[in-house]
Protein backbone atom coordinates (compact mmCIF):
# COMPACT_ATOMS: atom_id res chain seq x y z
CA UNK A 1 0.00 0.00 0.00
CA UNK A 2 0.83 3.89 -0.56
CA UNK A 3 1.90 5.67 1.68
CA UNK A 4 2.57 9.35 2.34
CA UNK A 5 4.80 11.12 5.20
CA UNK A 6 3.61 14.67 6.73
CA UNK A 7 4.69 16.34 9.40
CA UNK A 8 3.03 17.16 12.51
CA UNK A 9 2.03 20.59 12.95
CA UNK A 10 1.97 20.87 16.56
CA UNK A 11 4.95 19.15 17.54
CA UNK A 12 7.23 18.62 13.68
CA UNK A 13 7.49 15.11 14.08
CA UNK A 14 7.37 12.88 10.95
CA UNK A 15 4.24 10.69 10.45
CA UNK A 16 3.96 8.09 8.10
CA UNK A 17 0.26 6.94 6.87
CA UNK A 18 -1.68 4.96 4.50
CA UNK A 19 -2.42 6.97 1.08
CA UNK A 20 -6.31 7.45 0.65
CA UNK A 21 -8.57 9.41 -0.74
CA UNK A 22 -10.31 10.50 2.61
CA UNK A 23 -8.84 10.59 6.03
CA UNK A 24 -11.81 9.89 9.09
CA UNK A 25 -8.71 10.40 11.57
CA UNK A 26 -4.88 10.88 11.49
CA UNK A 27 -3.24 11.16 14.99
CA UNK A 28 0.34 12.01 15.43
CA UNK A 29 2.23 9.21 16.72
CA UNK A 30 4.57 11.29 18.98
CA UNK A 31 2.21 14.14 20.78
CA UNK A 32 -1.31 12.62 19.57
CA UNK A 33 -2.12 16.01 17.82
CA UNK A 34 -4.95 15.12 15.44
CA UNK A 35 -3.32 15.64 11.93
CA UNK A 36 -6.44 16.28 10.38
CA UNK A 37 -6.36 20.34 11.76
CA UNK A 38 -3.57 21.47 9.16
CA UNK A 39 -1.67 24.71 10.24
CA UNK A 40 0.72 26.12 9.23
CA UNK A 41 4.16 25.22 10.63
CA UNK A 42 6.29 28.04 11.37
CA UNK A 43 10.15 27.26 10.11
CA UNK A 44 12.73 28.52 12.99
CA UNK A 45 16.24 27.02 11.41
CA UNK A 46 17.63 25.67 7.69
CA UNK A 47 18.11 21.67 9.40
CA UNK A 48 14.38 21.92 10.40
CA UNK A 49 13.20 23.12 6.40
CA UNK A 50 15.90 20.33 5.00
CA UNK A 51 14.39 17.83 7.20
CA UNK A 52 10.63 18.96 5.91
CA UNK A 53 11.86 19.16 2.58
CA UNK A 54 13.60 16.51 2.04
CA UNK A 55 11.25 13.82 4.05
CA UNK A 56 7.46 14.91 3.21
CA UNK A 57 5.67 13.70 0.23
CA UNK A 58 2.93 16.15 -0.03
CA UNK A 59 3.24 19.22 -2.09
CA UNK A 60 4.95 21.34 0.35
CA UNK A 61 3.05 25.00 0.40
CA UNK A 62 5.77 27.85 1.50
CA UNK A 63 4.84 31.43 2.33
CA UNK A 64 7.80 33.53 2.34
CA UNK A 65 6.97 36.86 4.62
CA UNK A 66 8.66 39.08 7.17
CA UNK A 67 7.26 40.61 10.13
CA UNK A 68 7.53 44.16 8.96
CA UNK A 69 5.66 43.45 5.62
CA UNK A 70 1.93 44.70 5.51
CA UNK A 71 0.89 42.61 2.96
CA UNK A 72 2.52 39.43 4.32
CA UNK A 73 0.37 40.30 7.49
CA UNK A 74 -2.87 40.52 5.12
CA UNK A 75 -1.69 37.15 3.53
CA UNK A 76 -1.63 35.30 6.72
CA UNK A 77 -5.55 34.58 7.96
CA UNK A 78 -5.84 33.65 4.15
CA UNK A 79 -3.01 31.11 4.14
CA UNK A 80 -4.31 29.69 7.67
CA UNK A 81 -7.86 29.64 6.61
CA UNK A 82 -6.37 27.19 3.29
CA UNK A 83 -4.26 25.20 5.07
CA UNK A 84 -7.43 23.97 6.85
CA UNK A 85 -8.90 23.23 3.68
CA UNK A 86 -5.90 20.64 2.95
CA UNK A 87 -5.16 18.03 5.56
CA UNK A 88 -2.87 15.42 4.93
CA UNK A 89 -3.07 16.81 1.25
CA UNK A 90 -0.29 19.62 1.39
CA UNK A 91 1.55 20.51 4.00
CA UNK A 92 2.14 24.52 4.82
CA UNK A 93 5.12 25.83 6.15
CA UNK A 94 5.86 29.75 7.09
CA UNK A 95 9.50 30.79 6.27
CA UNK A 96 10.57 34.50 7.98
CA UNK A 97 13.17 35.93 5.23
CA UNK A 98 14.35 38.00 8.03
CA UNK A 99 14.92 34.54 9.89
CA UNK A 100 15.94 32.88 7.17
CA UNK A 101 17.32 34.52 4.39
CA UNK A 102 19.73 31.39 3.37
CA UNK A 103 16.25 29.95 2.29
CA UNK A 104 14.52 32.65 0.79
CA UNK A 105 17.89 33.13 -1.33
CA UNK A 106 17.55 29.33 -2.45
CA UNK A 107 14.67 30.29 -4.10
CA UNK A 108 15.55 33.46 -5.24
CA UNK A 109 12.73 34.97 -3.19
CA UNK A 110 13.09 39.00 -4.29
CA UNK A 111 9.66 40.03 -3.53
CA UNK A 112 7.34 39.27 -0.40
CA UNK A 113 4.76 37.42 -0.28
CA UNK A 114 5.83 35.47 -2.24
CA UNK A 115 4.02 31.75 -2.11
CA UNK A 116 6.40 28.84 -3.44
CA UNK A 117 5.15 25.20 -3.64
CA UNK A 118 7.94 22.26 -3.60
CA UNK A 119 7.75 18.48 -3.86
CA UNK A 120 10.50 16.11 -3.58
CA UNK A 121 12.59 19.12 -2.84
CA UNK A 122 12.28 20.39 -6.02
CA UNK A 123 9.94 23.63 -6.83
CA UNK A 124 6.86 23.19 -8.60
CA UNK A 125 4.96 26.49 -9.06
CA UNK A 126 4.91 29.70 -7.14
CA UNK A 127 2.66 32.69 -6.83
CA UNK A 128 3.18 36.42 -6.05
CA UNK A 129 1.97 38.68 -4.29
CA UNK A 130 -1.30 38.03 -1.38
CA UNK A 131 -3.70 36.14 -3.23
CA UNK A 132 -7.30 36.27 -1.95
CA UNK A 133 -8.60 33.23 -0.23
CA UNK A 134 -10.63 31.67 -3.51
CA UNK A 135 -7.59 32.05 -5.86
CA UNK A 136 -5.06 30.76 -3.81
CA UNK A 137 -7.34 28.01 -2.59
CA UNK A 138 -7.60 27.14 -6.62
CA UNK A 139 -4.19 27.35 -7.15
CA UNK A 140 -3.51 24.96 -4.10
CA UNK A 141 -6.14 22.56 -5.54
CA UNK A 142 -4.08 22.30 -8.55
CA UNK A 143 -1.08 21.65 -7.25
CA UNK A 144 -2.95 18.56 -4.68
CA UNK A 145 -4.47 16.89 -7.58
Amino acid sequence: MDSIVFACPSCKSLNKLPKKEEYKKAICGNCKSNLLENQPIEISSEEEFNKLANSVTVPIIIDFWAEWCAPCKMFAPTFKSVAKEFPLKAQFVKIDTELLPSIAARFGIRSIPTTVAIKNNQEIDRALGALDEFSFAMWVDKLVN
